[in-house]
């Protein structure tokens, strides 16, 4: 069909009918630092919904108040389900919050905190407790392995 057939409207409303953002199933544990990012973004999400209400006319930008709504929603609920967690359980074993030092077979030494969903960022080195990484590593302490990724790695710090 030809551009011309079509409404000017279209693609805003288009825009407008954000799916929600999925809300995972698991525990919503969090960090101090991860409770504090969902307190912000919720923050953030509540600013840019006032924002977009205040524009007057949100038939001209559908999408800003479609997407500040969603993130409100979003951070609304997990910021309402987290559950502060702090390492608990004996020492010298990986708790959720605490970082794990390992080699890999190649010789790689990596580190990684292990922390909730929405805190977690492996590019600055932090991993979700529900991902294959920290389910293989929980519970296991210094000197012991677990496969990674298909390869072999050893625990060499905790903290």
């Amino acid at each position: 069909m030809s551009v011309a057939f079509t409404k000017e409207g279209d693609s805003e409303a288009f825009a407008a009918d954000l799916l929600d953002r999925p809300i995972s199933p698991n525990p919503n544990l969090v960090t101090a630092r991860g409770l504090a990012q969902l307190e912000a973004w919720l923050a953030e999400a509540r600013a840019a919904y006032s924002a977009a209400q205040a524009q007057g006319d949100v038939a001209e930008d559908r999408t800003a108040m479609a997407r500040a709504t969603r993130d409100l929603r979003y951070y609304s609920a997990r910021r309402a389900s987290a559950q502060l967690t702090e390492p608990n359980g004996p020492e010298g074993v990986l708790h959720f919050g605490q970082a794990v030092t390992f080699d890999r077979e190649d010789g790689r030494r990596q580190t990684f905190r292990i922390v909730g969903e929405d805190e977690a960022n492996p590019a600055e080195g932090s991993v979700s407790y529900v991902s294959p990484l920290a389910r293989a590593l929980l519970g296991k302490g210094i000197g012991d392995t677990a496969v990674v990724g298909g390869g072999e790695v050893e625990i060499v710090a905790i903290g």
